[in-house]
């Protein structure tokens, strides 16, 4: 590699020497807004050096450049992956940081401004005090495609208040196999529910793309990452692993929502760290130029994930080679961008990258600039900074936790809970913790437990829920015994309510083989039903886990998801304020030997069958199930 960088180096100053740019025109066709889009990439195409154009094809993260470098290489777009925030973690910080940025971008000889990217995919969920909304798999649950849209214009919102007009959202993934840790990331594993929802969250998004308050959308990953096997990650588990499906499959299951994404207006799309039997995603060119570019028709850019093509070869020079040849338009490199400039400069040295297909990959990043509006709106709109956490969007994130919150179980009524109850016992870690009902992609990558940013727990709902005389008593563990009546006698409950659930993870940390329940949590729902009335368990999860042994337990059992910053919500539906609404985004196994589920086959009686079928929802008055009978007979048979 030694000499590679060597002859790179040369190669860049015979180009800074030889191809000396002219001055920069005021009246640049380019620079007129009234011009064809078109037009005005063609116009600056042609006005840019080679330097500039490999400048355009690099994504690189914002700790790893300063923005000198980012004038001197005319760095194409920066982001800021998860837990990319600036110090301090405020609106105006982060305004400062992106808009120093862009500065640097636009001090360039041909001023053209930089693309900075984050994963706002529940929320601008890197910053503190935004909204958090549901994670996906709630808003699966929901099935409000006009709820998601709000969501994702104020999610746009408190982007644009920072500067940010890129986000690498929606997630078009259609989960087959919920131990994969990205599950909730997904809407459900129904293609029709996964396209009408993830299309939804992008015109909410781009809206009129261009318009100030518009943002990009990036649907990702292409294509097929939630249909990958058990045991083809490089860890042995799924995240990253390889999709092992026929054509017809991939398409009709995986493919669908990225039609309808590129007629409605997609012009970025992020390419998947996976593999499609055998042959890995950032380096496929059947699916990415054949299909997506050719046959789909896109003409907007491709950009690679996090590092995804250094994986695609043991060589850098063949992954670099190999991805740019194969439709990758942009590398998010993130780290060793100069690595990765003279790799590109190379591979058109040697005749292994075509000048023509550098110049396609600049003019798809430039029709995506021109067509958002990026050179006639480039820095932050710190007019919108009220809106960053506001009153109105966290009314929004409420009602969609309301709407996502799915009734599994309700015996004799337990549900809802009477505001005027006497005693009301709560448990569990996920009562009063934020970071664990926000889950992962929550200020850090792997979200964080505790105060993580500004918010209501679920705990903080049930006391505004109840009535002045009604007693709320906390204890994580469920331990109530100090909880005396005069005559220091055990005080018994009219309703226990105990909040389980998994801890925070993202992508491969939250691959699991086994779905359990923690003990400890079931340890707590015994404790709490030796002193209640009735009993109701809450179960935070970004899906489905084995709750065959607890579900009787209870007298009602709720899937509440990953519901964000809005607790209250959840305490919204407990006490019957809002209606049960939401349905089964995924099928609910019985037991993990079921999974992966065989949805051609799948039985619908029997012990074989799941504990509860895609669309599964109860409301208030349903006392009965057969699927509960079901679940209850094969519990008692040890099935």
């Amino acid at each position: 590699m030694t000499g590679l960088r060597r002859f790179v180096v040369v190669l860049l100053g015979v180009t800074a020497i030889l191809a000396v740019p002219p001055a920069l025109a005021q009246d640049a066709p380019y620079l007129d807004p009234t011009l064809d889009v078109e037009m005005r990439v063609e116009d600056l195409l042609g006005r840019m050096t080679l330097d500039e154009k490999l400048g355009q094809m690099t994504l690189v993260e914002k700790n790893s450049i300063t923005e000198e470098s980012v004038t001197r290489f005319s760095i194409g777009g920066i982001l800021s992956g998860g837990g990319g925030y600036p110090n301090p973690n405020t609106p105006e910080a982060w305004a400062d940081m992106v808009d120093g940025f862009q500065a640097a971008a636009l001090s360039t000889r041909l001023q053209i401004p930089l693309i900075y990217g984050v994963d706002a995919v529940h929320g601008h969920n890197n910053l503190s005090g935004a909204t958090i909304f549901p994670h996906n798999v709630g808003l699966g649950a929901a099935d409000n495609p006009e709820l998601v849209r709000q969501i994702a214009e104020a999610t746009a919102h408190e982007m644009i208040a920072t500067g940010i007009y890129w986000n690498y959202a929606p997630v078009m993934a259609v989960p087959q196999d919920i131990r994969w840790g990205r599950t909730y990331e997904g809407f459900g594993e129904d293609t029709a529910l996964v396209d009408r929802l993830s299309n939804a969250y992008l015109l909410g998004l781009q809206g009129t793309l261009g318009d100030p308050t518009s943002v990009l959308g990036t649907p990702k990953h292409y294509v097929g990452d939630g249909g990958t096997t058990w045991g083809t990650s490089d860890n042995g588990s799924i995240d990253r692993g390889d999709t092992r499906v026929d054509e017809a499959t991939l398409r009709a299951r995986h493919l669908a929502p990225y039609v309808n994404a590129v007629e409605n207006g997609a012009l970025s799309i992020m390419v998947s760290f996976s593999s499609w039997n055998g042959t890995p995603l950032h380096g496929h060119d059947f699916l990415v130029n054949e299909v997506l570019k050719g046959e789909l028709g896109f003409d907007g850019f491709v950009v690679s994930d996090w590092g995804g093509v250094d994986l695609i070869a043991d060589d850098y020079y063949d992954a670099v080679v190999t991805s740019v040849n194969a439709g990758v338009d942009m590398n998010m490199v993130p780290f060793n961008y100069p690595l990765y400039l003279e790799a590109l400069a190379a591979g058109l040295e040697n005749s292994d990258i075509t000048l023509d297909r550098i110049d396609d990959a600049v003019r798809r990043i430039l029709r995506a600039k021109f067509a958002m509006g990026l050179f006639e709106h480039p820095y932050s709109d710190r007019a919108l900074i009220d809106e960053v956490g506001s009153d109105a969007h966290r009314a929004l994130a409420r009602q969609a936790v309301s709407e996502s919150l799915v009734l599994l179980r309700n015996e004799d009524q337990a549900l809802p809970i009477g505001a005027d109850a006497r005693v009301i016992f709560v448990a569990g870690q996920g009562a009063d913790d934020i970071g664990m009902q926000s889950g992962g992609w929550t200020i850090e990558w792997q979200g964080t437990i505790g105060d993580s940013t500004p918010g209501t727990t679920i705990l903080d709902g049930i006391r505004a829920a109840v009535a002045t005389e009604t007693a709320v008593h906390y204890n994580l563990f469920g331990r109530f015994n100090r909880v005396t009546d005069s005559e220091g006698n055990p005080v018994v409950a009219d309703v226990g309510v105990v909040v389980i659930g998994e801890l925070p993870y993202a992508e491969w940390f939250g691959d699991d083989a086994f779905l359990r329940i923690d003990p400890g949590d079931a340890a707590t729902i015994e404790r709490v039903r030796e002193r209640s009335e009735k009993l109701v368990v809450v179960l935070l999860s970004g899906r489905p886990l084995i709750i065959s042994d607890i579900l009787f337990s209870a007298d009602a059992f709720v899937a509440a998801w990953l519901p964000g910053t809005e607790g209250q919500g959840v305490a919204d539906v407990l006490f019957g304020d809002q209606p049960f609404t939401g349905r089964l985004p995924y099928t609910w196994p019985r037991s993990i030997a079921q999974i992966p589920f065989d949805f051609e086959n799948l039985p619908r009686d029997g012990c074989d069958a799941p504990l509860f079928p895609f669309g599964y929802g109860l409301t208030v008055e349903d006392s009965s199930s057969p699927w509960l009978d079901l679940a209850e007979a094969c519990l008692t048979r040890g099935d």
